[in-house]
């Protein structure tokens, strides 16, 4: 993780998004001119021969739509496909509010012409009532000694050493309307891959 965290391009203010849904200055306690942020958004990009050129995009706020944690990984499309032009297989991880892991990817509608269809395989775990909470699994790693969970000092500096230049210079706070994907401004920072991919959260 700490080789990872050396390997990250150190941010600028262009690479970071930060905004502020309307009224929450009028919200018991905070200032009239506060500046804090509720919604960030930032690309990040690891120079190491593996993940050159791949973008690393994170989104993350207050009053979005929906309210889920979850990494979606876009697959790279072939040079040469018939099925579901525009549209890339993907692999993702959904760690709350509910636990899944999904396989989109486009399949050939059965008959003569090369027509693709998007379908998902989900993989969605039994709960089980007596599994430990991740604050009860911390807790009791704690009092054993197990550190596998915690992160080391040398990996807590280098990821500091990533976000410190955007800290120093911040870009401007931008206000969003509560409900929606955070501020316009948001998605330059997805344009050239297509743009956001927003969860959906079955209720």
């Amino acid at each position: 993780m700490v080789k990872v965290f050396r390997q990250i391009r150190p941010l600028t203010s262009e690479d970071v998004v930060r905004g502020q849904f309307r009224g929450y200055r009028d919200e018991p306690g905070v200032a009239s001119d506060s500046n804090v942020e509720t919604f960030a958004a930032l690309r990040l990009s690891i120079d190491s021969w593996r993940w050159n050129g791949v973008p690393f995009v994170i989104r993350t706020g207050k009053c979005l739509p929906e309210t889920a944690t979850e990494v979606l990984v876009t697959l790279k499309r072939p040079p040469l496909t018939n099925l579901s032009q525009g549209q890339n297989n993907y692999l993702r991880f959904r760690l709350s509010p509910d636990l899944n892991i999904a396989l989109g990817a486009s399949v050939k509608v059965p008959g003569e012409h090369m027509i693709g269809t998007r379908t998902e395989l989900s993989l969605t775990p039994d709960a089980s009532s007596d599994e430990m909470s991740a604050y009860e699994r911390l807790l009791g790693d704690a009092i054993e000694g197990d550190p596998t969970l915690f992160s080391r000092q040398d990996a807590i500096e280098a990821a500091w050493a990533v976000v410190d230049a955007a800290l120093d210079c911040p870009a401007p706070v931008l206000f969003y309307d509560v409900g929606s994907w955070g501020p316009v401004e948001s998605n330059t920072i997805t344009a050239d891959i297509g743009g956001w991919s927003n969860p959906r959260v079955k209720t």
